[in-house]
Parts: C-alpha cells; sequence; structure tokens
C-alpha cells in the first residue's frame, strides 16, 4: 500500500461498548478486513479505534463500528480524519 491510497480515521464508539468483548472483535474484524491499527477502552467507557489503511478498507471497518459486535448496543460513532502514519503500523492490536 502506498502512501497515496492509505487512509487514516480515529472512530469513538459510545454505548455498552466495554466488557462486551468489543475490542476482540473489532480486532478481528480489522484483521478480516487487512487494516493495521489499535482499539483501547477509554475511562469515560468509551472505546477507541485508530485504524489506517486502504480507503475502502477503512470506511468497512468505520460502518461496522456503527453496530460492532452482537453483544454491544452501539448509540453512536465520533469519526476524526487524521493523516496517515509517516511509517504504516503492521497489525492491529488490542491494548
Amino acid at each position: 500500500m502506498s502512501g497515496d491510497d492509505a487512509l487514516r480515521r480515529v472512530v469513538r464508539v459510545h454505548g455498552r461498548v466495554q466488557g462486551v468483548g468489543f475490542r476482540w472483535a473489532t480486532a478481528q474484524e480489522a484483521e478480516r478486513l487487512g487494516v493495521a491499527g489499535t482499539v483501547r477502552n477509554l475511562l469515560d467507557g468509551t472505546v477507541e479505534v485508530d485504524v489506517e489503511g486502504p480507503a475502502a478498507e477503512v470506511a468497512s471497518l468505520v460502518d461496522w463500528l456503527g453496530h460492532g459486535p452482537s453483544s454491544a448496543r452501539v448509540e453512536r460513532t465520533e469519526v476524526t480524519e487524521r493523516s496517515p502514519h509517516a511509517a504504516p503500523p503492521s497489525g492491529f492490536r488490542v491494548l
């Protein structure tokens, strides 16, 4: 993937998203789509996903985050555009 077709988004997911396997399901979906990044729980009860990869795959993960796994109850997402990293990350990690 060249830097020209890389896209990066940071998504904050609100709702019942902690303690329901959301991070692990996100990592599984990210790996299926072939995107890189991280997912972590935040102290305010939200989950933050920092994802980078080809535009179509990043968009697919952002769409998926709008509902998440069946155990979650997503109320809303906040999506922030960010510049791709100078050295693209490899793999997807649960923090």
